[in-house]
């Protein structure tokens, strides 16, 4: 660890949104003081720093005035923000001896390479956890995949333990696979949740009742999932070989858009990954 890095190293966060707060309010959390919350010059990213910034105990800041006096610069801005908001920020303090990390899942750590060649020691660690408005979720027991500068990595993986977060490696090269495989966990699981909820419709139920009725059995999946693994957890017509029920599955599902293509790719999927009986009758019943 570089030598600076020994104890625990001062915070700026850069992006003063859903996953800057999350980070600056576990960070403080876990002892780190948080200095200085840098936002954009808008009315609005402004106010978000000046909220985050009474809650950490540290000053709110825009980009034109940050002192960037922290031992470590963690940029939260979206993907396609990073190496802007690092050119904006490099002429504004000495990088050499720095840590900076971004968040983003997708890009790799030469996003920061203008603050790299002014001295810095860079990575990519993020987060694989969903953070949304209204909700602050904890770092305990959340995986971090960062790739970087060896000792970059190295003061990553203390600073993720003591978040009571794991940290593993994910190659550059690698990054794209890891962040649509991040995609599939949460957004797209999102996705066919609400795809659940039209075909509830078609049934007769309300968005509100279909929510409330379907998460006992979507809990206990994810429990049968965590304990059994897939094979241990997969039930229902497809697994028995059930054509003829898939049949009628698919025809009443024409009449809720999108469903029936979403059922598709899924039994599909399962045809593909999972043990299933009567596996060529079912491959008829999917066919287009």
């Amino acid at each position: 660890m570089l030598p600076a890095m020994a104890a625990k190293p001062t915070v700026a966060i850069v992006g003063p949104g859903r996953l800057g707060t999350a980070l600056a309010v576990e960070l403080k959390r876990a002892g780190y003081r948080v200095r200085e919350i840098v936002s954009r010059s808008s009315g609005a990213s402004r106010r978000k720093a000046r909220e985050l910034a009474g809650v950490t105990r540290a000053r709110a800041a825009t980009s034109e005035t940050a002192r960037l006096d922290a031992g470590l610069i963690w940029f939260c801005v979206p993907d396609r923000e990073i190496s802007s908001a690092a050119r904006e920020l490099a002429p504004r303090t000495a990088w050499k001896g720095k840590l900076v990390f971004h968040s983003s899942g997708a890009l790799a750590s030469e996003e920061l390479n203008v603050l790299r060649r002014r001295g810095a020691t860079v990575a990519a660690v993020h987060p694989l956890m969903t953070f949304v408005r209204g909700a602050i979720p904890s770092l305990e027991g959340v995986p971090f995949g960062v790739e970087g500068d060896a000792s970059a990595v190295r003061a990553a993986r203390g600073i993720v333990r003591s978040l009571g977060g794991q940290l593993f490696a994910v190659p550059k090269n690698r990054k794209a696979a890891y962040h649509a495989w991040g995609t599939f966990t949460s957004p797209l699981l999102v996705a066919m949740l609400v795809t659940m909820e039209q075909v509830a419709r078609a049934a007769g139920l309300s968005k509100a009742a279909s929510r409330q009725y379907m998460l006992p059995i979507v809990r206990q999946t994810l429990a049968n999932y965590a304990r059994l693994g897939p094979v241990g957890a997969f039930s229902g017509p497809i697994v028995r070989g059930d054509a003829a029920i898939v049949r009628k599955h698919l025809r009443v599902l024409q009449k809720v858009p999108g469903s029936r293509e979403v059922y598709v790719a899924l039994a599909r999927a399962a045809l593909r990954h999972l043990p299933v009986r009567n596996r060529r009758e079912l491959e008829r019943a999917l066919r287009p």
